[in-house]
């Protein structure tokens, strides 16, 4: 069992780099249970769960220190008072340098855990992106992503719907994209929140590791 890397801890507040590859939280079956909380609270038995990276995902994983704290964040993230970016390696090379996705989102049953469009019945999603480079021998992008909404897989399904998925990725890529990466090219790079006591804006950051 790796050590977590640790970005942020006070009393209230836990902010770790999460490994692409590790569960933030306990899957089904014995074989699942090595996690980001599991870890955590070997070492902070009063660490809980706040919010969720995808398992493929790496970087920025926020816990509350005890349940006041875990309440406290748990709103802020419900009221969209934090403010989340995540940068990505997309396939094609996008024209436009920023824009927005806009598309309700909702479980594909028959196909879980997998996300779909459903202009009907799913629920709003917002993502605002940016380019932060194109490369144009590979075909692709990096891109700065700021989910407005926290639909799960959101930023996976509003890229691969706009013809841009995300290197790596085993769900939304075609093969070849998929095979592109030896890992989803997707990190939370950075975060802001309130603090669970204080309410003072902390910032956390963790680089790209591609």
């Amino acid at each position: 069992m790796e050590d977590l890397r640790i970005l942020y801890c006070d009393d209230a507040l836990l902010a770790i780099d999460k490994p692409a590859g590790l569960l933030s939280v306990p899957g089904r079956g014995p074989d699942k249970a090595d996690c980001a909380i599991a870890r955590a609270q070997t070492r902070w038995p009063d660490a809980l769960v706040v919010h969720r990276l995808d398992m493929g995902t790496s970087g920025i994983l926020v816990f509350g220190r005890g349940p006041a704290a875990q309440r406290a964040l748990s709103m802020a993230f419900e009221q969209r008072r934090c403010d989340k970016r995540y940068e990505a390696l997309v396939a094609g090379l996008p024209e436009s340098d920023a824009g927005e996705v806009e598309l309700p989102l909702r479980c594909d049953w028959p196909r879980r855990p997998r996300q779909m469009v459903d202009v009907q019945q799913g629920r709003p999603a917002l993502t605002h992106w940016q380019v932060l480079g194109r490369d144009a021998s590979l075909g692709r992008s990096r891109l700065a992503l700021t989910p407005i909404t926290g639909r799960s897989h959101q930023l996976r399904v509003h890229l691969a719907a706009i013809g841009h998925p995300i290197l790596g990725d085993e769900l939304y890529a075609p093969p070849a994209h998929h095979a592109a990466a030896p890992r989803l090219w997707l990190h939370a790079c950075r975060l802001a929140l309130p603090h669970p006591v204080s309410g003072e804006t902390i910032v956390v950051a963790s680089p790209a590791p591609f």
